[in-house]
């Protein structure tokens, strides 16, 4: 029975998108369909592992026919095929996961002529129709009946009983559209242009990609012996990829060429990856793996949607894909495959999951990525900040989230903005910066590079040319937290109560201030009672009259930020905070020159609404802040 569907409305939009507007390497259709087929194979191979009696176990292949005649592609395997539920599920709906997303990227990428997006949403199979008018599609799975697929890319698909006279596979018919200008479909039907694109994308597929090509031999004499000048073509079913999958050859025999081309094709991807990692390993546990930092941050990194870890291969035969035991969190962005004779093969998952040969190849894993990107960041300078800029929060994360365990490991692959520089300055650097009395690293922390450049608290430092680590991201702060030190150099907050040592002068200096002004210092006290626990006078600051510190415990950022984080909390986070007078500032002794007590009191709240609009917080009555300053000024004024 013939049954006519139609595409989500979704699916309707991105197909035209597709086929109207993305024309760009219209030429990976066939690379998105032999990897249908390897997987469909290695679907196969692993059900013959825990199902023998229903999977036998047999040769498997994949076959590319071109008919001139009739414009058709045909590419046929004997993989796992497909149920008439499994065509709906994987063919009649397009981007599952995020196609909204994928449409507002796609509109995007159409307008900044940027086609990489194609490849990062999981619609390989549809991009049949950037030269198909049709395309049909029959498969059969090893327990069930075939079924046909056809569709001509635009509303409506159908599927219907058919016969097919294998036991199992999927055998796909592409016919291709009608030249038009610049377009020549008809070259795909080319048996050279075949072979080139099987050579370009798909060498690496374990599996035979064949097909029947015409080879002009030499004719022979009676003798068998070769007669020059005549030839005739005969009909060779000839093999156009090598065959060994590409992290089976020594590291040496693999150009960078073959990795991108690789990391493209089995990751969905249109960039070429920005770091790639061949490993061979041999020892008590031997594996192979091929490991990818992507060119660019992929477009669900951060949602639930996200599926980190690394495929598995066992004697190379496919296992499992995102399998998250053999990669830490922090490092979900590394994409890649690992190979071992070592892994079992017939064995449940969770066995798997569990053997000690898979947590000790993870550890070199992960040992193998951190040496590299250390590597990296040795020898080229602009490549690590790439990596950096895009990934750099989860190197921190991974020290934050260990409780600093990971610190000699990660610590020097942090790079932070900085006050006395452009670009981002690794801990090494700023060490070696230092000047010999100073004792420790500085940083100020905030929401963006201008309100921290901004903070008053920095004002001495500048003055005195030291500098100050800018932690702009939430994770920064909470990163050198768990690190407590670097190179026995402890991290000081600027906006701490006690900013390093003073000098004799300062302190004795602030001593006197203090003792001459202890009335007006506690009336300041009592008027902020419960917004800040002391009062002091600062020698920290150069040009504005207040700033807020705190006391041992959270920042005010690291109290903000734990404040924001979504979820319901008994009680908000709080900071122990300190107000700091600048001494020589007008509007302390305006404040200082009311001499009555409770206008003292009143007057205070003038003090610490300036010094939070000055680091950038936000005051709860603005209206009475300005009518409060204004009649400061006047009275001071009147006097």
């Amino acid at each position: 029975m013939k049954e006519e569907k139609s595409f989500e409305t979704e699916s309707r939009q991105i197909l035209d998108l597709m086929i109207n507007s993305i024309y760009s390497e219209k030429e990976i259709f066939l690379r998105e369909l032999l990897s249908n087929a390897s997987d469909a194979i290695d679907k196969y191979r692993y059900c013959s592992l825990t199902k023998p009696e229903t999977y036998p176990t047999k040769e498997h292949f994949i076959r590319i026919a071109a008919d001139k005649k009739k414009r058709t592609i045909t590419i046929t395997d004997n993989g796992i095929g497909m149920s008439k539920e499994d065509i709906e599920n994987n063919l009649g709906t397009i981007a599952r996961s995020g196609s909204k997303e994928f449409l507002a990227q796609l509109e995007k990428a159409k307008k900044d002529q940027d086609y990489s997006i194609i490849g990062q949403f999981g619609v390989g199979f549809y991009s049949v129709f950037m030269v198909a008018s049709k395309v049909e599609v029959i498969t059969k799975p090893i327990d069930g009946p075939a079924h046909l697929f056809s569709s001509n890319g635009e509303a409506t698909y159908t599927i219907e009983d058919c016969d097919y006279d294998a036991d199992n596979g999927t055998q796909i018919t592409i016919y291709l559209k009608k030249d038009e200008g610049d377009l020549h479909f008809s070259d795909y039907l080319e048996t050279y242009k075949i072979e080139n694109l099987v050579k370009k994308y798909s060498d690496y597929i374990r599996y035979p990609i064949k097909m029947e090509v015409s080879v002009s031999k030499p004719d022979l004499d009676k003798d068998g012996k070769p007669i020059e000048g005549k030839y005739h073509d005969e009909i060779e079913d000839k093999t156009l990829n090598s065959m060994v999958p590409l992290w089976k050859k020594a590291p040496k025999d693999v150009k960078e060429e073959e990795l991108n081309e690789f990391y493209k094709s089995k990751f969905g991807d249109f960039e070429n990856p920005l770091l790639s990692i061949n490993v061979h390993t041999e020892g008590i546990y031997s594996y192979q793996a091929l490991l990818f930092i992507p060119g660019h941050v992929p477009y669900n990194l951060y949602s639930e949607n996200y599926e980190q870890g690394l495929s598995v291969y066992s004697r190379g035969v496919f296992i499992q894909d995102y399998y998250k035991d053999l990669i830490p969190n922090y490092l979900r962005f590394v994409k890649g495959l690992v190979d071992s004779d070592d892994f079992p093969l017939n064995v449940s998952r969770e066995m798997l999951q569990k053997t000690p040969e898979m947590a000790k190849i993870a550890k070199n894993v992960e040992t193998k990525i951190i040496s590299e990107l250390k590597k990296t960041k040795k020898n080229d300078e602009e490549k690590y900040n790439k990596f950096f800029e895009m990934f750099g929060e989860f190197i921190k994360y991974g020290i934050y989230s260990t409780y600093g365990m990971k610190k000699d490991d990660l610590q020097d692959l942090l790079l932070f903005h900085h006050l006395n520089g452009d670009k981002p300055i690794s801990l090494e650097d700023y060490v070696k910066n230092m000047a010999k009395d100073q004792k420790e690293i500085y940083f100020a922390s905030g929401k963006n590079l201008d309100e921290i450049k901004a903070l008053p608290q920095l004002e001495a430092k500048k003055k005195d040319g030291v500098d100050v680590l800018l932690l702009d991201k939430n994770i920064d702060e909470f990163c050198v937290m768990a690190m407590h030190d670097y190179d026995k150099k402890e991290f000081k907050d600027v906006s701490s109560e006690s900013d390093g040592e003073l000098s004799k002068e300062d302190k004795e200096r602030l001593d006197k201030l203090e003792a001459d002004n202890r009335r007006t210092l506690d009336n300041l006290i009592e008027g902020l009672k419960g917004k800040v626990d002391n009062v002091i006078f600062s020698a920290k600051l150069v040009d504005s009259p207040v700033c807020l510190s705190t006391k041992e415990g959270i920042s005010m950022n690291a109290e903000r930020i734990i404040n924001e984080e979504p979820g319901e909390k008994n009680e908000e986070m709080k900071s122990s905070k300190v107000l700091e007078i600048n001494p020589d500032h007008d509007l302390w002794k305006a404040v200082a020159g009311l001499g009555d007590d409770e206008q003292i009191k009143d007057y205070a709240s003038i003090l610490y609404d300036e010094a939070m609009l000055l680091q950038g917080y936000d005051i709860e009555d603005k209206a009475t802040f300005v009518r409060k300053l204004n009649a400061l000024f006047v009275k001071a004024a009147s006097k």
